[in-house]
């Protein structure tokens, strides 16, 4: 990308073309911004999820590192977005979560906001610090490490 701001949508479609993942493990629905060094995707929440037949019966939440792997796909699309072509056909891999909180139970009924920032860009590595909200409130946070590789 130049060093121009842009901020562009990216559509479900797009997304998995994007980015290899499917149901039952794509966890955003959209990507309302992306920009040069951040992105915020969308995962709306509900009771068809099918993790919540499990956790917990009677109370459902969604399970932390769901939540953790949300935020990693939206970096997923914002890594692909920013590289362009260089990044077609290649996948990105979890090298390393830190600094994990987990604030408070995301229930059923809610879109969660998904906020990612781009840290750092050494080679294939990016580090970016995400943070998952439900309105203005935090939900969960964590810094991870992802790799470029080919598919």
């Amino acid at each position: 990308m130049s060093g121009t701001a842009e901020t562009v949508t990216i559509d479900l479609k797009r997304i998995m073309e994007m980015i290899p993942h499917r149901y039952p493990m794509l966890l955003v629905d959209r990507v309302e911004q992306v920009e040069e060094g951040s992105a915020v995707g969308i995962k709306a929440v509900t009771m068809n999820e099918p993790f919540f037949q499990g956790h917990f019966p009677g109370h459902p939440v969604m399970p932390g590192v769901l939540i953790i792997e949300a935020m990693a796909q939206t970096a997923a699309v914002h890594a692909v977005h920013t590289m362009g072509a260089d990044a077609e056909g290649k996948l990105v891999f979890f090298m390393s979560i830190d600094n994990a909180k987990f604030r408070k139970p995301v229930e059923p009924g809610v879109l969660l906001q998904l906020r990612v920032t781009q840290t750092q860009v050494r080679g294939p590595v990016r580090k970016y610090r995400g943070e998952a909200y439900v309105g203005d409130t935090k939900m969960a946070e964590a810094d991870f490490a992802a790799m470029i590789a080919n598919g």
